[in-house]
């Protein structure tokens, strides 16, 4: 498969890494040659140095036979133009854009929209990513992390184990006869900074972060079983009103239950515009940072915060603040993969990486079939993948006990039909399964080996 991906920033490095390492030809395109000789030296991947939308540039990166261009640059002009080019010009069959104007996305998915007026396949929106993650972090308030997987029947939770919380020191094994009917396992831990598979004999201790994969149905259960009390989201405080806070506040005012939200927003202009845009949602105009606004929020008496301006240290100091003030749940939007790990001395209790959603939306989008979905841990630390089990798979007929897995692979779940399984060593794996693996980033091409992961796509 012929892959070009526009944009070698964050995003299109990290979709052209997984593609790659899928053996697909991929070309990145970039008008910053530095961004380009990056992706080129650290992946096995084309480049060429150029404006995205201009045609010669495009015929350069190989469009004339291209099976899928992925517009990711930081300009929603420059990705849409790209789409048009591609398509008129190269007859290239899947165009994917990102995109991040309010504007463009109303016009795109009104009823007056054609796809031959402007012929994007699937258009992917960062705002609306993020504000559907900090939903799902609000599902699960006690949990550091969260992501669903298999057709929404299952769910990653990142849960920080706390001084009271009963599993601790308990060895992970005795887990399964403590709670026999509980579908949920520890995939992956992280320890002093460290994160690794757990084995069936290690123990949790305090000030552990760890990784477990739950049926949809028990995760309240799992939440009580690692100490963690799930409480009602009914007052809810956001710092930023820019496109993100917007998406966010619509969507805590579409929730069946009512919530009450205020916003702070420092720009006067995005203050106003939030203000017009939403019903029930207070706007304040201000300085996020501010202790007095902050208490006139009522961020004292909230259940939760969610930091979501455009700047990652304001988001970290506006969540530590919140904290001091008493706020119940602080959660921040963090760009930087590298200040993650700040987040737990600090106090913070999650975070979202909009890089992160950007790209697990792009790919559940491009793959077919086999791999269903990949979410990546932490700093591209670990991945978890959700895929088809194939005839030609080595680990088709074989029981889970018997399957050759490298130390740093752990299977989440089993999907069998319309079921969510949680592995044992009996199970036995069969053409057709769908199964969920926790692996560590230098595991990765041992997993696609077991899984026969050639990838289709649409």
């Amino acid at each position: 498969m012929k892959v070009i991906i526009c944009g070698a920033g964050q995003v299109g490095w990290q979709i052209a890494r997984h593609l790659s390492g899928e053996l697909n030809d991929v070309t990145v395109v970039d008008n910053n040659p530095d961004l380009v000789r990056r992706a080129t030296d650290t992946l096995d991947v084309q480049g060429i140095a150029g404006f995205a939308s201009y045609p010669d540039v495009l015929e350069r990166a190989g469009a004339a036979d291209a099976d899928m261009i992925i517009a990711a640059t930081h300009s929603d002009e420059v990705n849409m133009v790209t789409c048009q080019v591609a398509h008129s010009i190269f007859s290239i069959q899947r165009k994917i854009a990102r995109l991040r104007s309010q504007s463009y996305l109303d016009a795109i998915y009104s009823d007056l929209y054609r796809r031959d007026h402007l012929p994007i396949d699937v258009v992917i929106s960062p705002e609306r990513e993020v504000a559907a993650a900090a939903m799902q972090r609000l599902s699960a308030p006690a949990a550091f992390d969260i992501e669903t997987f298999m057709d929404g029947k299952a769910q990653l939770l990142g849960i920080t184990i706390d001084e009271d919380c009963p599993v601790v020191h308990t060895p992970l094994r005795q887990l399964t006869d403590l709670f026999s009917t509980l579908r949920a396992i520890v995939v992956g831990v992280r320890r002093d900074g460290t994160l690794f598979a757990p084995d069936p004999g290690d123990q949790l201790f305090v000030g552990d972060n760890c990784y477990v994969f739950t049926h949809i149905e028990d995760v309240n259960r799992t939440m009580e079983v690692f100490g963690k009390k799930e409480t009602k989201q009914d007052r809810v405080v956001i710092v930023g009103g820019g496109n993100v806070g917007l998406e966010v506040a619509k969507a805590l005012e579409n929730r069946t239950a009512r919530t009450r939200v205020k916003m702070i927003e420092r720009d006067r202009k995005k203050a106003e515009h939030s203000a017009e845009e939403l019903v029930r949602t207070i706007v304040l105009n201000g300085d996020g940072l501010d202790r007095a606004l902050m208490i006139e929020a009522g961020t004292d008496r909230a259940d939760a915060m969610l930091a979501v301006t455009d700047d990652d240290k304001t988001n970290m100091l506006a969540a530590v603040r919140a904290k001091a003030e008493g706020c119940a749940l602080a959660i921040a939007l963090i760009n930087d993969p590298t200040l993650v790990p700040l987040m737990a001395p600090l106090g913070i209790d999650a975070y979202i990486n909009p890089r992160s959603t950007t790209v697990s939306s792009i790919l559940r989008h491009i793959r077919h079939g086999r791999v269903r979905q990949v979410y990546s841990i932490g700093d591209a630390e670990a991945e978890v993948i959700e895929a088809e089990v194939m005839s030609t798979s080595p680990m088709a007929g074989q029981m889970v006990r018997d399957i050759d897995f490298p130390e740093g692979v752990l299977v989440g779940a089993v999907y069998k039909g319309d079921q969510v399984l949680r592995p044992t060593g009996s199970m036995r794996i069969e053409e057709g399964d769908v199964i969920a693996l926790f692996a560590m980033s230098d595991d990765v091409p041992e997993v696609e080996r077991l899984m026969q992961v050639s990838i289709d796509f649409f």
